[in-house]
């Protein structure tokens, strides 16, 4: 909703391109740290306020202040004076981003980020109407009466709790010209059988499917397969469960783990087998083009074979003075994810000894769990805001800290160093930055510090009449700025 009512400096065209948006001329200097940006005139608000300079200076700062309780504050730490900011050790005021004028920002970086204009078209780079904002206080933003839009479309129909809203055209968007629909109406449905039903009906356009309903539509010429870059895996919690810290523990319960087996036979959706942490669609080789996936394969790291789990979990044990190994898989309670554990606890115990017992609870509550390190195995997923390896990899850096999702307890001191410079040195050099990404991602699994499981499909039928839809597996998928419908 955000992509699609709002806009930043930039927003993603096809294939992740950023396009310029609100930006006009992006001038860059001090080796890739300095941004001047130029603004266009003509971007204005949904209640008619041109959007300025200040607005993006105000957002950005109220992210960053403590008192806000922002997520995803982190994806601003390569700003000035930011993570000092968010830490309180610093004002707001410091902040690396400064309006000169209504129409001209300079932004000033700690270490050049080679993706850095595609994360502007992220939304919490997005500029906020401070008077909207104020107006509203802690109410800005809980039903669409209590926001503006600066983008293609405002949200319109929505009360805060309501399973229904739409999606009306902006009449103050500077490229209104290009916006082709009028309204959009969504309809929330929590069975995609109910939302199956209202486009079989023809009272939806699309809707998402269940692996039996992929299946019974393969053929259906509105189909469409999604897969975006998100991943499901296996965390295994080294802190809390000693035995887990052998590696040949860890690559014991990988091989026997058959994914294809998992993606085919249980999933049915069209999900895919993971080959790494890393999943397709996350950058390509700067010199061949060759998908970072394909490139950093470790195949004895999500390979299956029971005959080699068995003789590596042989070796634990002797290792360990022990013949058995019983853990506890902490998972959300829905189907899907009850069903990938029932198939994983079946798996794990084929091996000797091992015995799994399954606890299903609440999303929220396996959330915070994880995030405090209680649990043993757990399933965790993720999806990147943007098609860049370190979107994955960067999270495994130093071992467990506040600032990434790693639960494991994994460190490395090879992997520290190739990351870290990876991202703090080579961002001005991408063949050298791909080199050690690559080298850091088959550190990462010959170390087997996570079970990859699957990049999980989200299919879809969608209607053959909407056209103008651009698609992207990183990031937020669906922007509907070009849409239109076309003739039966």
């Amino acid at each position: 909703m955000l992509q699609n009512t709002q806009e930043g400096l930039y927003r993603l065209g096809k294939n992740g391109k950023p396009l310029k948006a609100i930006a006009t001329h992006t001038k860059l200097t001090n080796g890739g740290k300095t941004y001047t940006i130029d603004l266009r005139h003509d971007a204005k608000w949904s209640n008619g306020d041109p959007v300025t300079a200040q607005n993006f200076v105000y957002s950005w700062r109220r992210t960053l202040t403590p008192k806000t309780a922002a997520q995803m504050q982190d994806y601003l730490y390569p700003v000035v004076n930011a993570k000092e900011i968010f830490a309180g050790k610093k004002a707001p005021s410091t902040l690396g981003i400064t309006a000169h004028g209504p129409y001209k920002l300079t932004i000033q970086l700690t270490k050049p980020v080679s993706y850095w204009k595609t994360l502007l078209a992220w939304p919490v780079f997005y500029p906020e109407n401070p008077k909207i904002v104020q107006k509203y206080g802690n109410r800005y933003g809980t039903s669409s009466s209590r926001v503006v839009s600066d983008g293609p479309y405002q949200l319109t129909k929505w009360n805060g709790t309501s399973k229904t809203w739409t999606l009306a055209k902006n009449p103050h968007y500077w490229n209104k010209a290009n916006v082709h629909l009028t309204a959009i109406n969504y309809q929330v449905n929590e069975s995609t059988a109910t939302s199956y039903n209202l486009f079989m009906s023809k009272r939806a356009d699309e809707t998402l499917l269940s692996g039996q309903q992929v299946k019974n539509n393969l053929n259906n010429p509105n189909f469409v397969k999604r897969l975006p870059t998100g991943t499901q895996r296996l965390d295994m919690n080294q802190k809390k469960v000693p035995a887990l810290k052998h590696l040949v523990i860890r690559q014991a319960l990988s091989a026997a783990i058959n994914r294809d087996q998992l993606v085919k036979n249980v999933l049915q959706d069209g999900s895919v087998a993971s080959t790494g942490l890393v999943p397709v669609g996350m950058g390509k080789n700067p010199k061949t083009g060759e998908d970072f996936s394909h490139e950093a394969i470790v195949k004895s790291a999500t390979s299956y074979d029971l005959t080699r789990a068995k003789r590596l979990l042989a070796q634990g044990y002797h290792e360990l003075h022990t013949k058995h190994l019983d853990l506890t898989l902490s998972v959300g309670n829905t189907d899907a994810t009850k069903q990938t554990a029932e198939f994983i606890q079946s798996s794990l115990e084929k091996l000797p000894g091992v015995k799994i017992a399954v606890r299903a609870i609440p999303y929220v509550q396996l959330m915070t769990q994880q995030e405090q390190g209680n649990f043993e195995l757990t399933l965790s997923g993720a999806q990147s805001v943007l098609a860049d390896p370190n979107e994955y990899l960067g999270n495994y850096v130093g071992g467990t800290t506040d600032d990434n999702e790693n639960i494991t307890g994994f460190n490395n001191a090879r992997y520290n160093r190739l990351m870290t410079q990876a991202d703090n040195v080579d961002g001005n050099n991408p063949t050298l930055r791909w080199q050690k990404l690559i080298a850091a991602e088959k550190t990462l699994m010959t170390q087997q510090a996570v079970i990859p499981l699957f990049q999980q499909a989200k299919s879809q039928l969608l209607r053959t009449t909407v056209k103008g839809i651009i698609y992207n597996p990183a990031g937020i998928p669906f922007d509907f700025t070009h849409a239109y419908m076309a003739q039966d």
